[in-house]
């Protein structure tokens, strides 16, 4: 019987989510040649590759993107039970403040796996806009946030970087109108970059409501009196990104970026960082994906 070694799979987790080896190894405190060789190994011991190494970075196969699933959930499970078994139990609170159009569709499920590695410690969820987070956090009255931001600035870690779309309801027709009728919160930091889309494109709009309520925002949008901007893949379901077959202007790319994941503060915060990585990496994987299709196409 071949057993697999949890070592191994938390350093292909690690190189997966990190992008590559040399993070991977700073991330583990290891050498990039101990990583590698541990890649190796669990590579010759399932008989599959799991890494593309043809590019000019590390990419999964196809078969590595299922093994990926199987080994986050192991090393997960083992460290729950290290945890439980050596009364390794961590108490206290911890602050996380992600802006409201990025809590869905990760962040749940982020809470859920956190919650069951860390019965006792209690996550204090804040919604707010990217700016007010950003001063939070500064302030230092938040332990781990995540932005929606046009760069990634060297102080903050990029999850995941996908197109800004515009957003409208299913089936709906208010884009199409003239003048366009644009429904956001006074704070979104999506708003500039859309209004000046439109100025530029010659487009004639109007603002659809004034409002700070972002559900006062998704209602206008789902009952078509208006359309939004939103990253692509965090729309509600009672949303839809807006197939306008260029009618709308590009509105470029968006990161989705986390800032205080700082291994100085020890086994707690890193460990929900990992997990929101581990939660928004999906989206990454699902955006290379659609790139290769597109250059094949």
């Amino acid at each position: 019987m071949r057993n697999l070694d949890v070592t191994t799979l938390r350093s292909f987790v690690a190189v997966a989510d990190l992008g590559g080896v040399t993070k991977a190894a700073g991330f583990l405190h290891l050498t990039q040649s101990a990583v590698s060789m541990q890649l190796k190994r669990l590579e010759e011991l399932i008989g599959v590759q799991l890494l593309d190494r043809s590019g000019r970075g590390i990419a999964l196969t196809p078969a590595g993107e299922q093994m990926l699933g199987y080994a986050r959930r192991m090393v997960t499970l083992n460290d729950e039970i290290m945890r439980r078994l050596t009364d390794d139990e961590f108490e206290g609170e911890v602050s996380l403040g992600v802006p409201h159009d990025i809590v869905y569709p990760a962040i749940p499920r982020v809470l859920q796996q956190f919650n069951a590695a860390f019965p006792r410690v209690k996550v204090h969820l804040y919604s707010s806009f990217t700016l007010g987070l950003k001063q939070q956090f500064q302030k230092g009255e938040m332990d781990l946030i995540l932005t929606t931001e046009g760069e990634k600035p060297e102080d903050a870690e990029g999850l995941v970087k996908l197109p800004l779309s515009w957003i409208g309801a299913p089936g709906g027709a208010s884009w199409r109108r003239r003048p366009l009728q644009f429904a956001s919160g006074r704070h979104c930091l999506f708003r500039p970059r859309a209004l000046a889309a439109l100025d530029k494109a010659g487009i004639e709009w109007e603002s659809a409501l004034e409002t700070e309520s972002d559900r006062t925002v998704e209602a206008t949008i789902a009952a078509d009196l208006g359309v939004g901007a939103m990253i692509e893949g965090t729309e509600p379901m009672q949303m839809e990104v807006i197939d306008h077959g260029g009618a709308l202007p590009d509105l470029g790319e968006q990161y989705i970026n986390m800032y205080g994941a700082d291994e100085s503060k020890g086994d707690v915060i890193a460990h929900l960082a990992t997990l929101i990585r581990n939660g928004f990496h999906p989206m990454r994987v699902r955006k290379e994906h659609s790139v290769r299709l597109d250059m094949v196409g």
